[in-house]
């Protein structure tokens, strides 16, 4: 396990990017809630979900509301990430809870449909770029990380239970329309998330069968620039020829999306009958995955 550090690296937190990436992902999140949500007693999931809630039911200022139940997080975040990942998601919060007291603006719409897909769209955007920027928007993830450690689930799943819950109760005071579409909102606000925060630059494992390998290992090492692990296998083993078989090389490359359509042209043109087949993975490090720059 790696070791949190303990003090604050504002050089991180003070970078151009990780601030306009932070301002423009709370821009995003506020015009969701104002212009698309909160009017129309819309829930996403998590604080935020929770935080709304709250409003309509008391009233109380959604800003103040947001703040106050996304502060106990920064405890566990600080304990899991470090303490310059819990000044960055304070900053978050804060600029959430300003923005959603001191901006005023009309509904954009009140068509159901366009709310929760734009809305969540917009809310999903929103928080991928404060991940990008180094923070989170929502506490719900925190939670979600440190349950996973000590129950055996995965994110997505204490994700889901804690939101099924939270649906559970907007349904008993809005209505089970409003919670329907809340729940089409939160979908499309994962979707999002998911995208910006993974992207074009999701990693993929890309396995590589040929009779020219020696030709593709060399293509994807030396014109792409990224390693290759080998594993020894067996070919053959057709239902006309079952006892045929020859040895042959599996190769296996870390790309990401962009870099998977151009290394599968130039391995077609290599060789047309190479078999490859890709497996969606969720992380990767170490190796060689691409060259970043440093700041």
């Amino acid at each position: 396990m790696h070791k949190i550090s303990k003090t604050i690296d504002w050089k991180e937190i003070f970078h151009l990017k990780n601030i306009i990436l932070n301002l423009i992902g709370v821009a995003f999140i506020i015009l969701a809630l104002k212009g698309f949500m909160i009017p129309n007693k819309f829930l996403d999931g998590g604080v935020i979900g929770i935080s709304i809630l709250i409003h309509e039911v008391t009233h109380w200022p959604f800003g103040i509301l947001v703040l106050l139940l996304n502060v106990p997080f920064l405890f566990l975040g600080h304990r899991l990430l470090g303490i310059t990942f819990a000044v960055q998601s304070l900053i978050t919060f804060l600029l959430i809870a300003f923005g959603m007291t001191f901006f005023h603006f009309d509904a954009v719409t009140s068509d159901p449909l366009l709310i929760a897909l734009f809305g969540g769209c917009l809310i999903g955007v929103g928080m991928g770029l404060c991940i990008r920027s180094g923070a989170v928007a929502d506490g719900i993830e925190i939670l979600a990380l440190l349950t996973t450690r000590k129950i055996g689930l995965n994110v997505s799943e204490v994700i889901f239970a804690l939101n099924t819950l939270l649906f559970l109760a907007a349904a008993w005071t809005f209505g089970i329309g409003t919670a329907l579409y809340s729940i089409v909102t939160y979908f499309s606000a994962v979707k999002a998330l998911d995208y910006i925060s993974h992207g074009v630059e999701q990693y993929t494992a890309l396995h590589i069968i040929s009779s020219k390998s020696e030709e593709i290992k060399e293509l994807i090492v030396k014109k792409f620039g990224k390693g290759i692990t080998i594993i020894k296998g067996e070919r053959g083993y057709l239902p006309e020829s079952f006892e045929v078989k020859v040895d042959c090389d599996v190769i296996v490359t870390i790309v990401t999306r962009l870099e998977l359509l151009r290394i599968k042209d130039e391995i077609e043109i290599i060789d047309p009958q190479a078999f490859t087949y890709i497996q969606f993975i969720k992380e990767a490090s170490g190796g060689i995955l691409r060259v970043r720059r440093k700041h």
